[in-house]
């Protein structure tokens, strides 16, 4: 299997050192930057399996970053939040990463997240789906891992795809919010990461995000992907 190559952002050496020696460890190829215009530059300029990426850097802060990445590419971000700062982790969700950790952690807590985000991004699961899903204007192509709506097709990242394939396997059905953040994040996860990804789905997907036809929610219970209103 090629090795997969891990793009690291942080200004702060002795994090940067530590992940860049414990992902190496596991058999990653790394790229170490410390600044947010590096990190865009290198994102633009290579191939990249996953971005880890912190949010307070010189110039162009992580959020930022971000933004920009998602100009050009849909990498996974997980992105590196103060403990504490929840506002953080859910403005980097809603800019298109797709997971985050907290300062301060172990090197065993990073280096589980950054395989899980990978694992989740090349494998599917979803083996008893047929090849094309159409539910409405929204086209599914699980062969080709492509998305259309109205006939246009639409860029999703991992996390967006395997959330918005969960719904379509179910589609016509509530999926219960519970059952839907285990399928798509695993475990130890809030609701915050499933609220915001369904937000991102309906800017990408929904002819008005604010009265959404496609990814509806039953509150108090979960969401369904089309189905009568």
């Amino acid at each position: 299997m090629t090795e997969q190559h891990v793009l690291i952002v942080d200004d702060e050496p002795k994090y940067l050192r530590l992940i860049n020696f414990n992902l190496k460890s596991d058999g990653y190829g790394t790229s170490c930057v410390a600044t947010g215009e590096e990190a865009v530059a290198v994102a633009a300029a290579r191939h990249i399996d996953l971005v880890v990426l912190d949010i307070m850097l010189p110039g162009i802060d992580g959020f930022e970053v971000c933004t920009r990445i998602r100009e050009f590419s849909n990498v996974p971000i997980i992105m590196l939040t103060a403990r504490g700062h929840d506002e953080d982790k859910v403005k980097g969700l809603r800019l298109g990463a797709d997971d985050y950790v907290t300062k301060p952690f172990s090197a065993q807590e990073l280096t589980a997240r950054v395989a899980a985000v990978l694992r989740r991004s090349l494998v599917s699961d979803l083996g008893g789906a047929p090849p094309i899903k159409e539910i409405g204007r929204l086209k599914i192509d699980f062969a080709e891992r492509r998305v259309t709506a109205g006939g246009a097709e639409v860029s999703l990242t991992p996390t967006e795809y395997r959330l918005l394939s969960q719904l379509a396997l179910n589609a016509g059905k509530v999926v219960v919010q519970d059952d839907l953040i285990e399928q798509v994040w695993g475990p130890g996860y809030d609701s915050d990461v499933l609220r915001v990804t369904v937000r991102r789905l309906r800017q990408k997907l929904e002819r008005d995000p604010g009265d959404p036809e496609l990814v509806r929610n039953v509150p108090g219970v979960g969401y369904v992907l089309g189905g009568s209103r």
